[in-house]
């Protein structure tokens, strides 16, 4: 990409498309569309039509999605099936109409089976059964990878997907209705210090492992593989380590500051035993992630702190 080429960022809002486009910002790129969602509906077929038909974008960043943790996946699994195949059929099919240059699609680990080989390589798509709780997002975000990947081999588009690990950092969401295990947990650890709680609690065994990566580097990681990426084959983006559930309680609970004690609610649902991505793909590519869990969860939480109380 060049500096001035037009580069579209759909979900530019989000905690995904808001770090692409600080990277992009601070790397120099000058020319960078984004429409918020009251201004284009993107699971509108003629409104995401219009949108490529005016602006000609030349590369595109599709990281907007409908997403959320255990509980909106298991209240909602028709809406995150429905509005994440209306976003990316829209995106793909406009790219090609109007002759985008290169398109990354952002996926998400949960794409690989639930009892998939740890650490997770980009060859485990598809060999096994996948995780209940959010089989309908996962097979949108699969569905999107083969879009891509049938569009290379019948059209000659150049549509690269990444599969990020869980992710976390500023403009996350921290409603605990609807969010992921990480800012749940420091919102929840954060009220139980404001509130002098006795406990806090978590839900599931805390046995569960799971790997973390800072939303800034995945930034930088997608920006690196569209300058240096051009294989039809997903690529994982992670860190290459994980960390259970419970000690991840522990650790927020510290940065935190609450002193009170951690109940687990073995009575709720774990989901994956384990999910860990296999980077070797990536680091042979010449990208490795850079922040400790313990700084992204720091900068998380000045993060929340600064903009959501």
């Amino acid at each position: 990409m060049e500096k001035q080429e037009k580069i579209f960022i759909a979900g530019h809002r989000g905690l995904v498309g808001s770090a692409i486009l600080r990277n992009l910002e601070n790397q120099g790129y000058s020319n960078l569309l984004y429409r918020a969602s009251s201004e284009m509906d993107l699971r509108n077929q003629q409104e995401v039509l219009e949108f490529f038909k005016s602006e000609e974008p030349e590369f595109v960043f599709l990281a907007a999605a409908k997403v959320g943790g255990i509980i909106a996946n298991n209240t909602y699994p028709a809406d995150f099936i429905r509005d994440n195949l209306m976003i990316q059929n829209n995106i793909i099919d406009a790219s090609y109409k109007f002759g985008v240059k290169k398109l990354l699609f952002l996926g998400s680990t949960c794409i690989y089976p639930k009892f998939a080989p740890q650490p997770m390589k980009e060859e485990y798509l598809l060999t096994g059964e996948l995780e209940p709780t959010n089989e309908p997002y996962a097979i949108a975000k699969i569905a999107g990878i083969k879009m891509c990947q049938s569009y290379n081999r019948q059209y000659g588009t150049k549509y690269i997907s990444v599969m990020p690990t869980n992710l976390y950092g500023p403009y996350d969401n921290f409603d605990l209705e609807t969010s992921h295990v990480m800012p749940a947990l420091i919102r929840k650890f954060h009220e139980a210090k404001e509130n002098e709680s006795s406990f806090v609690e978590v839900w599931g065994t805390g046995n569960p492992k799971r790997e973390f990566l800072y939303v800034d580097e995945l930034a930088d990681a997608c920006v690196f593989i569209m300058n240096h990426y051009e294989e039809n084959e997903i690529v994982n983006i992670g860190v290459g380590e994980d960390i259970s559930i419970g000690d991840l309680a522990r650790l927020i609970k510290d940065i935190v500051g609450f002193k009170g004690a951690i109940r687990f609610d073995s009575s709720k649902p774990d989901g994956t035993p384990r999910k860990l991505v296999d980077v070797t793909k990536l680091n042979k590519l010449g990208w490795k992630a850079e922040t400790s869990l313990e700084q992204g969860i720091k900068q998380a939480y000045k993060w929340f702190m600064d903009n959501q109380l």
